[in-house]
């Protein structure tokens, strides 16, 4: 045998032994690399013209950082302009101070081999984030419960396609709200060990999580690393509220990342122009980004955008629409611009279930999301309803979609096993590669074998059961949720956090705000 085909022998040995390995929930890929140019649709000379609009937006409007006068003591001997609780900003001021923010950074899982690059050309897809409600094909559309959350969890964690565990996945309205997010942070932690997301919903929830990640990491880890990724999002048009400010402050404070991301249904939030609503997220992202530094330079911190549109007709969010993939890819060459990573995207769809409408608006935005140059991807499985609900059917479904984005990412290989020229030797004019040793050597990764599709024959489909993709997602995250094997956590801080989450409950009353 030949170095070259003993190489590609060892190769294809490695890819099986790495996809069976995926399949049982082990160490896959911990975040995708991409292999393919972006796609920019906004030019350089039309993004001048927006960041110029920025400027404009900055001094003569300006933002309203509400609640909070220690922010507005920050601004104003930074050298902004303060009137009241309205904030202006001197052209250059913003770019000046996002200077100190990482490019591109770590953030660490308690497994390192999970851990995740955010920035530069990595792409690092997380599960839906935020719904109260989950829906299945059994028992259909209700309240999420903290047994809901810990599916998702393990659902993510076994799907080689998603590289981190989230945060919100669900609402698990079953537990009291000013305690849940111990148990949502725990659950992170325990049944999975891919990065994940800290509470944003209180100043102090912010401080709970970030002392259960020093126990998992160590305090002195946690101060010099990041370890949490959290969502703090704009109160669009040109707001950021006391809670948002909060959390924010809380975590840069610990050096601990912030996506800053307006939340934008253009033609509500913002103007119904593509230009226009891109100046106010540039605006309102440079704005949070900013403060961050201010808080605590080189702190990490991620360029967000959640832009979708409204139907003029009822006001109704929709998703999938080419006004959206536009704002992605708009936002994404700014946040480049401004350089800083980028979050934004997803398996967006405002359908109730997961059918063809749902399919088709996931496929456009997670298309547009890979093509554009996102390097953090939330919502990327299960959403479904406009965000209102996670559907365990979708979750599994999207996830498949992720599989494809991996390859489709990793672009055209021009390796020597690749450009197969042995196969073309071998075959000749009239032949066929079925047999060929190139085949036989590469046949089992050629091609991305999806998990939901069904290939075969119109018979033997009326065998299977008639099924649909739904029915047999249906049968996938079953079969997922029996198959889970917690990846191992040292029992010494198992019991600190379940020491700590006991004790910090006893210390103040249930409440349902």
């Amino acid at each position: 045998m030949s170095d070259a085909a003993a190489s590609a022998g060892r190769r294809g040995r490695s890819a099986r032994r790495e996809r069976r390995q995926s399949s049982a929930g082990g160490i896959s890929t911990p975040y995708i690399t991409r292999g393919i140019p972006f796609y920019d649709v906004l030019s350089d000379e039309a993004a001048e013209k927006i960041e110029e609009q920025t400027d404009r937006l900055l001094w003569e409007i300006g933002l309203e950082f509400r609640e909070d006068p220690e922010v507005l003591k920050i601004w104003k001997d930074a050298g902004a302009e303060v009137d009241g609780e309205r904030v202006r900003f001197p052209k250059g001021m913003l770019r000046e101070l996002i200077k100190t923010a990482p490019a591109q950074f770590t953030q660490h899982a308690r497994n390192p081999a999970r851990n995740v690059e955010i920035g530069g050309n990595n792409l690092v897809f997380a599960p839906v984030y935020g719904p109260p409600f989950v829906t299945d094909l059994d028992q259909g559309r209700r309240y999420g419960t903290i047994e809901d959350f810990r599916n998702f969890v393990k659902l993510a964690y076994m799907s080689p396609w998603l590289h981190h565990s989230g945060g919100t996945v669900c609402e698990p309205v079953d537990l009291p709200v000013n305690k849940r997010h111990f148990d949502m942070v725990y659950s992170h932690i325990k049944y999975s060990d891919k990065p994940f997301m800290g509470s944003v919903t209180a100043p102090e929830r912010a401080e709970d999580s970030v002392k259960m990640a020093q126990l998992v990491f160590g305090e002195d880890f946690v101060d010099q690393n990041c370890v949490m990724i959290q969502l703090i999002n704009a109160n669009s048009p040109l707001v950021f509220d006391a809670t948002m400010l909060g959390a924010l402050k809380v975590y840069a404070k610990n050096n601990q990342a912030c996506i800053v991301s307006p939340f934008i249904l253009a033609g509500a939030m913002s103007p119904v122009t593509v230009a226009g609503t891109l100046s106010q997220v540039l605006a309102e992202a440079l704005a949070g980004c900013a403060l961050t530094q201010l808080i605590r330079p080189g702190a990490p911190v991620v360029f967000g955008a959640f832009v979708s549109s409204i139907s003029m007709q009822s006001g109704a969010p929709t998703f999938g629409s080419p006004e959206g993939s536009l704002l992605l890819n708009g936002a994404s060459k700014l946040a480049r611009r401004a350089g800083l990573p980028f979050r934004s995207g997803g398996s967006f769809t405002a359908s109730k279930v997961p059918d063809a409408q749902a399919a088709q608006e996931s496929a456009q935005t997670i298309a547009a999301t890979v093509q554009s140059g996102v390097n953090f991807c939330l919502h990327a499985a299960g959403w479904l309803e406009g965000g209102l609900c996670s559907s365990y059917e979708k979750f599994v479904m999207d996830a498949d979609q992720l599989g494809m984005m991996h390859v489709l990412a990793r672009g055209i290989d021009t390796s020597d096993e690749a450009m197969a020229m042995d196969a073309l030797q071998e075959v000749g004019p009239g032949g066929h590669f079925l047999g060929a040793a190139h085949t036989q050597r590469n046949f089992e990764g050629a091609f991305y074998r999806s998990s939901i599709a069904d290939n075969n024959s119109y018979e033997q489909w009326l065998a299977d059961g008639e099924l649909d993709a739904a029915k047999r997602a249906n049968t996938i995250w079953k079969q997922q949720l029996r198959a889970y094997t917690g990846p191992e956590l040292d029992p010494a801080i198992d019991e600190a956090l379940l020491s700590f989450i006991a004790e910090r409950k006893a210390s103040f009353p249930d409440s349902n705000v």
